[in-house]
């Protein structure tokens, strides 16, 4: 099948994070999907309404009804992770709205595209702790892509997923290699012309860090990534804060014009 109207819904990660910078742009695993898509489809037509720091919560209340008004034929929906790092978190219920924004979307037509997320005690052992969230909400995830019209791209098994080579430093987006992994897979998983299952190749084996200096590197990214978020969770502010939608409308891939992250303040 080909598409015509391809919209994505989401925060950093479809954002395009790790893939570029606030200078020339985010690319990221939407973008090059909707490459992906254009090869099949030239009069392709593309929006992404992702800002990073969203919620689930907040995701369902800006970008589904933008989305929607959009009359897409494909959208692929990621929303989630930003609940599961935060206290209070509850599966159940951020699932259901997952799970809503799936049934709103292919109750007005559209094909969707879903996602659990990679094992993020194996990217970040000092997350080892939020892994039990991880498993409840990957597990709801999956119960709420098992119907018509939705396509799941299941992550979490898999090794490349949370190989360090797939990562930025910040551990908490994919860099290029990774956000173009990421885009084949959803390419395989729609059955796309040219898509096949190189993606899953696993890359040749890292040699082991010493207890010191893996000790030293997790001491570093605490001091460097997560103190900061840490930070700005306890002032309220969130690293979307100002920021809109860097593609908000359907356009035609070659136009650059609305390729650039969105940006109505300082973030």
């Amino acid at each position: 099948m080909t598409y015509a109207r391809y919209v994505a819904i989401g925060d950093s990660q479809t954002e395009g994070l790790g893939d570029g910078d606030d200078t020339v742009g985010h690319r990221g695993w939407a973008d090059r999907l909707a490459e992906h898509l254009a090869a099949a489809n030239p009069d392709l037509l593309y929006a992404n309404l992702a800002v990073r720091g969203r919620q689930a919560a907040e995701i369902r209340a800006e970008q589904l009804p933008a989305a929607l008004a959009l009359r897409p034929d494909l959208v692929t929906v990621m929303a989630g992770m930003n609940d599961i790092i935060r206290s209070g978190f509850d599966a159940a219920a951020v699932a259901d709205i997952v799970a809503d924004m799936i049934a709103q979307l292919t109750a007005a037509g559209a094909h969707v595209v879903t996602m659990t997320f990679p094992d993020i005690a194996r990217i970040a052992p000092l997350a080892r702790p939020l892994r039990p969230r991880l498993i409840d909400f990957n597990a709801r995830v999956r119960e709420a892509a098992a119907r018509p019209g939705v396509t799941l791209v299941d992550t979490f098994s898999l090794d490349f997923a949370t190989d360090a080579r797939m990562w930025s430093v910040d551990r908490l987006h994919a860099n290029p290699s990774g956000h173009a992994r990421f885009a084949a897979a959803v390419a395989h998983a729609l059955d796309l012309p040219g898509a096949d299952d190189t993606w899953m190749a696993p890359l040749p084996p890292l040699p082991a860090l010493g207890a010191w200096r893996a000790a030293s590197a997790e001491m570093r990214w605490f001091a460097t990534f997560a103190g900061p978020w840490i930070g700005r969770r306890l002032l309220g502010r969130s690293s979307g804060d100002g920021r809109t939608a860097k593609r908000p409308l359907l356009t035609p891939l070659i136009d650059g014009s609305q390729s650039m992250s969105g940006k109505s303040g300082s973030s």
